[in-house]
C-alpha cells in the first residue's frame, strides 16, 4: 500500500488532511502528525514513530509531505523512516500544499512510475502558485 503521510509544525497537516478528506473522503491511508508549540521534537518523533508503526518495508511505500525543508518534523521523521528501512521506499516533499496534497493522495494509486508520480505531485503543486489579479472594469456610458 502507498500512504501519504503529512506532517508539519502546528495544526497545518491536520487541517491539510482534513480539507482533503472533504474533497476525496475519508481515507485510511492518509496519515498525519504534528508538532504542537506544547511539544518537544523528541515528543514529535515518537508520536510520528507510532503512527507509522503499521507500515511495513517489505510491502509498503510513504509519500512524506512536509510543511518545510529541513525543519524538526522533516528531519525526525526522516530518522524514523531510516530506523523502519522505509527510507528508501520513500517520496519525501517539502512545501507541502492543498494541491500537492490532493495530486499525492488521488495520483498514488494510479502512477507505478515513481519518478512520473513525483512530477506530477510538484507540478500541481508549483502550479497553483500564482498571484490572482483583479480584472478592472471599464468604466463607460454603459452604467448610466
Amino acid at each position: 500500500m502507498k500512504y501519504v503521510v503529512m506532517i508539519s509544525h502546528g495544526e497545518f497537516a491536520p487541517g491539510l488532511r482534513s480539507a482533503v478528506f472533504m474533497m476525496t473522503g475519508p481515507k485510511d491511508e492518509v496519515l498525519c502528525t504534528n508538532l504542537r508549540a506544547d511539544m518537544s521534537a523528541d515528543q514529535f518523533q515518537e508520536n510520528f514513530r507510532e503512527l507509522v508503526a503499521p507500515i511495513s518495508p517489505e510491502n509498503d511505500e510513504v509519500i512524506l509531505l512536509c510543511d518545510i525543508l529541513g525543519g524538526s518534523p522533516m528531519t525526525k521523521a526522516l530518522e524514523v523512516l531510516s530506523e523502519k528501512n522505509l527510507l528508501e521506499k520513500a517520496i519525501v516533499l517539502t512545501g507541502m500544499n492543498m494541491p500537492m496534497a490532493m495530486t499525492a493522495v488521488i495520483m498514488k494509486d494510479a502512477m507505478d512510475d515513481r519518478d512520473a508520480l513525483t512530477a506530477a505531485i510538484i507540478s500541481e503543486s508549483q502550479g497553483a502558485v500564482a498571484e490572482f489579479k483583479a480584472i478592472a472594469e471599464e468604466s463607460g456610458d454603459d452604467d448610466i
